[in-house]
């Protein structure tokens, strides 16, 4: 079985970056996705997806990003579970393995 996803959307968080224990430098932004749908009101709604950046890539869209920037990511989905209250709580991000920048010129 194959984990991959695409992803076009808008920086709507600033990609904040830490290293890790190790020294290996980690970030995460929040992109929002219009729906391909109208809701009741006529209007597209959004997703909004947490987005993890490893290493280089996560330097890079340091540099790069800005709020409202065109992003497009290739990466892979990766779900953790908690239990919390007797309930069991899911919850997906995606992890980065390639960011292209809609809004740079060539």
């Amino acid at each position: 079985m194959l984990n991959s996803c695409d992803l076009v959307g808008k920086v709507k968080q600033l990609p904040e970056i830490t290293t890790t224990s190790k020294g290996v430098p980690v970030a995460h932004m929040l992109v929002e996705a219009d729906r391909n749908f109208r809701n009741e009101d006529g209007t597209l709604s959004t997703d909004i997806f947490k987005v993890t950046l490893w290493k280089g890539i996560a330097e890079e869209a340091i540099d790069i990003c800005k709020p409202g920037s065109l992003v497009a990511i290739r990466g892979r989905l990766k779900s953790d579970t908690y239990d919390a209250n007797g309930r069991t709580y899911y919850n997906c991000e995606v992890i980065a393995e390639k960011v292209s920048y809609l809004d740079q010129r060539v």
